[in-house]
Formats: structure tokens, sequence, C-alpha cells
């Protein structure tokens, strides 16, 4: 038998973790594991894998292991790590970021609508990570303090987001993360009106097949990976609708293709449709009115308000939450103004 190494990139709203399974050869001589993994994973330090191991993010079959275990032939070992390999070089760059909370350990960011997380394909500066690598200069060299992200936001989501600041911190996070032991809340403008107070939306996310850039929904699962969102109603505006989003799982775009799915796309989401008049009226003030919100609010309506998690090194409940931004307030004082001044589809 071959060895098998499967690399599954999970991410969460853009939240990711480097998800490696191997099956050990028949043949294979006990080794410690933190050995054995150093030598299959390509660029992770064997310090990195001990600490993954202190946290119970690996497994040999399905059981938390720690680094001294020894591999046996054809063991299973899983591992969950906090961010994927770098294969670009990475610039500190000058980069505004507004840091609400920061300690040894991590620190948290509110992030703007605008701002790239992590440097990809046409976006190798001016990302948020940049802007973490010029601010962990300031960091004295015996702290050993650098930044490692845990989970993302799309650029025109904004949010709060949190960092690690040390290799225990982030498999720590990211085994959180993996569990969905995390809260993750947002809010999000959207079309339509609900026959109910609650709801859960479940289904299978995966790209689709005509536009990569787009993730569809799939409800007999067979392609992929289990989703959850719980939504609440928190105001409605006849035609668009105020909910929170909590997130059970964490996929790219899962609020969006969630919502898109059961035929309420965010307000002014381009990608999953929400940029025309869905609900609503023929007069043309209406019109004028949804266009100059669209204006005022130029991208999806989400905000990532609310995370709550343990702290990786004290254990205590750590709970931030992120004021909407102007753009996302102003407009849901419009839609206010709106429902109160005009009485329906007769105005």
């Amino acid at each position: 038998m071959t060895t098998n190494e499967e690399i599954d990139l999970i991410t969460a709203d853009q939240e990711y973790y480097e998800h490696h399974r191997f099956t050990a050869d028949p043949g294979q001589s006990l080794l410690r594991i933190d050995k054995y993994l150093f030598a299959k994973i390509q660029g992770v330090s064997r310090t990195k894998i001990q600490a993954a191991a202190d946290v119970g993010c690996i497994l040999v079959n399905d059981k938390p292991v720690k680094s001294s275990y020894k591999v046996k032939p054809l063991d299973v070992i899983s591992v969950v790590m906090g961010a994927p390999p770098v294969t670009f070089e990475l610039i500190a760059e000058d980069i505004p970021l507004n840091i609400v909370y920061e300690d040894n350990d991590l620190l948290l960011i509110d992030k703007p609508a605008g701002l790239v997380v992590h440097p990809g394909v046409g976006n190798f500066t001016g990302t948020m990570l940049n802007g973490l690598l010029y601010h962990a200069k300031q960091y004295p060299p015996e702290t050993q303090k650098q930044p490692f992200l845990l989970h993302r936001i799309d650029k025109d989501t904004s949010g709060i987001l949190v960092v690690a600041l040390n290799e225990h911190a982030q498999a720590k996070l990211a085994k959180h993360f993996f569990d969905h032991t995390i809260k993750r809340k947002y809010l999000a403008l959207v079309w339509g009106d609900f026959d109910h107070e609650s709801g859960t939306v479940t289904g299978h996310i995966g790209r689709s097949a005509k536009n990569r850039k787009v993730m569809d929904v799939f409800p007999d699962g067979e392609y992929g990976k289990h989703a959850v969102t719980h939504y609440r109603v928190l105001e409605r505006f006849r035609y668009v609708t105020l909910l929170e989003c909590t997130l059970e799982t964490g996929r790219t775009h899962q609020i969006r293709a969630h919502m898109q799915h059961i035929g309420h796309p965010l307000f002014n989401d381009s990608t999953y449709g929400g940029d025309k008049i869905l609900k609503g009226t023929t007069f043309t003030k209406y019109k004028q009115f949804i266009q100059n919100c669209f204006s005022i609010l130029p991208r999806q309506a989400l905000h990532a308000q609310y995370l709550g998690f343990e702290h990786p090194g004290t254990g205590a409940l750590m709970e931030f939450t992120s004021p909407l931004p102007l753009d996302f307030q102003t407009v849901l004082d419009k839609w206010k103004t709106y429902v109160t001044c005009t009485k329906g589809p007769e105005e």
C-alpha cells in the first residue's frame, strides 16, 4: 500500500485550517509522530507540530496523541494546522489596522470593508496580513511573537477577526475553529420578508461548476462541505429584513450562499444577485431610493459583529463586538425612515 495524503483547505467565511491526512506504510518502523510529520509536511517546523499535538490537533486513528507517540504501520494520522503554507514572499507594509485588543497570545482587529485579509492572486500586497507583519516589527525578538491568521472574512465584509501571536495560541484556536466551538454572529440585510422569526439553513457548500468564484449549495450532500447557518429576524423593513446569522460551521461565502439559496440574497451582493431590486414597488421614487442605498453601501450588507471564544492561554471567555460601520448603519436608518413614511405598495 502506498502512503495516502489528502490536503483539504477548510474555509469558514474564508476561515482556513490546513487538514492533512496520512496513512502510514505497512512497513513503517516505529517513529515519533513529530518526526514523522516533520518529514511529511513541507514548510512546517517541528515546534509547530509539537504545539499542535499539545492541544489535541493531531489524531491517530481518530484519537488525539502527544508528539512522543510512535507511528505504527497503517496508522491513519490526521492533522489540523492553523494556516496554509505561504508560496510567495510576504512583505511588511505600514497599513492602518484597527486593533481593539492585544495581549501576549492574540489580538483582535475590527476590519473595514474593502481590506483584503490575506494575500492571494491579484492581491499580493496591501492586505491585512501585510499590515500585521509591519505591526509585528515592534515586538521584542525575545517574545517570539508573530501573527498567525486563523480565519478570514471577505474583502467587502466588515467586522471582527482574531489573530494568534504564537504557535501555541495558533494551534489551540485553530482547534476551536475546527471543532466549531468559537461563536460567530453576523448582521445581514437581506431581500424579502420571512414567515418565521428564526430558522436554520442546512446545505453542503462547494464551488460552482460554472463560476469558480461563486459558491453553490448542494442539499443532497454529494458535493461540497456540510454547512449550517442559523438566523434570527432582528428588524423587518417590508421589502428587506435585518438578520442575525450565527455560524455553526464556517465555509467560504456561507451566509451569502445560504441566503441566496433560500431566496433572500444579501442586499447589494453583486456576486449572488442582490444588487438588483428584488422586492418592492415599480414606482420611480422607490427605484431611486434603492439606487441611493446601493450608492451609500456599495457592497454586500454583511458585518461580522460578534466573536466569542476561550482564551488559548488563560481559558477565560473572551467576547468582542464590532459596531456597525457608517455605510451599513446609514442604509438601515434610511430603511427605517422609508417604512415609517410610506404605507406600502399603494404609495
